[in-house]
């Protein structure tokens, strides 16, 4: 998967509606074990699911997680929020600004931040060995996800030139803001394909966990991030699996979170807290028999989970022909279906 070179046609630049596209009519790929993939759109998923599948999926919101400070300084930054830490602490990511987007800036030493409206951020230590990944204390005077939500914009990277509301960095499930980026692989779903797969037989159930940065270039290894799997959930779990039927995770952060609270015979249990959970093909997906994942580039830790329901021969085949049919890859771009 290393030899994927994507070029800016590959790169969904905006959101579908802006590209005269509905939320579902992105492309789909389906993967089905050696079948040949098959090229349709996402709202015919119905024709690959079956009466009995359960659908999970993440209801974490996005925040407006991109806030403008200075440096001691004076020099103009953007600090990213990644998310909470026990103790009360934040994760973050300093960027400097570049021709309207941001790149990474790495800071050998601890300093502060000052932000709009005389908050400030203490970066305290850098986080494990990242050298752009810091352990941060925010004073804002009021808590941060509500100071966030007067001075914060959605975290936008190159690949998207122009800014967009934050409404369309949310999925229909959205109930808990937490994220400081979309959990991208249920933003096609719609309120009308939901209501049509329910009818059709297939059950869908919550959890959550809050997504912190991914931006592409520090290729760390995944940092913790805040889940909750509801006693609900983890029994509609337990009785799909013990009838027989599919488990489908809705995204690559589902997918995670399952297998934190799985035990060694894929049973889970209700839990919440933090996991760094990295699901690899040594270990493999104990709970989850299929996935809806986006697009993800050739250096992601993402892709050792794909390898772990599909094996490197099929998702590299499959990444192949995704190129060459011109799928987009990112947060507003197409889907892909792992199924057995």
């Amino acid at each position: 998967m290393n030899t994927l070179v994507l070029s800016p046609t590959n790169e969904a630049h905006e959101p579908p509606e802006a590209r005269g596209l509905a939320r579902d009519g992105v492309r789909l790929l389906v993967s089905r074990g050696d079948r040949e993939p098959v090229d349709t759109t996402f709202r015919q998923i119905g024709t690959f699911l079956i009466p009995g599948d359960l659908l999970v999926v993440n209801t974490t919101a996005t925040i407006p997680a991109a806030l403008d400070g200075r440096l001691r300084d004076g020099e103009p930054v953007v600090v990213h929020l990644s998310g909470t830490l026990p103790g009360e602490v934040w994760l973050v990511e300093v960027r400097r600004p570049d021709h309207g987007a941001t790149v990474p800036l790495p800071l050998d030493d601890p300093t502060d931040v000052a932000l709009l409206g005389g908050g400030r951020i203490r970066l305290l230590a850098p986080f494990a060995s990242s050298r752009r990944l810091w352990i941060a204390r925010l004073d804002v005077g009021l808590p941060v996800k509500d100071y966030a939500a007067v001075h914060g914009r959605p975290i936008r990277y190159r690949h998207v030139p122009h800014e967009w509301p934050l409404s369309q960095y949310q999925t229909v499930f959205a109930r808990d803001p937490g994220s400081a980026e979309m959990p991208s692989a249920s933003r096609p779903f719609t309120p009308d394909l939901v209501a049509r797969l329910v009818a059709r037989g297939i059950t869908i159930a919550p959890l959550t966990l809050h997504t912190g940065v991914s931006s592409l270039e520090g290729g760390e290894e995944p940092y913790p991030e805040p889940y909750d799997v509801p006693p609900a959930t983890a029994r509609q779990v337990n009785l799909t699996r013990s009838g027989g039927g599919r488990v489908i995770a809705v995204g690559t952060t589902v997918v995670r979170a399952l297998e934190t609270v799985a035990g060694p015979d894929g049973m889970v249990t209700a839990s919440a807290g933090w996991t760094s959970r990295v699901v690899t093909p040594e270990d493999g997906p104990r709970v989850t028999a299929g996935l809806f994942t986006g697009l993800h580039e050739p250096r992601s830790t993402h892709l050792l989970m794909l390898s772990a329901f599909a094996g490197d021969d099929l998702l590299r085949r499959c990444y192949a022909e995704a190129t060459e049919r011109g799928y987009l890859w990112h947060e507003f771009g197409d889907v892909h279906l792992l199924l057995p």
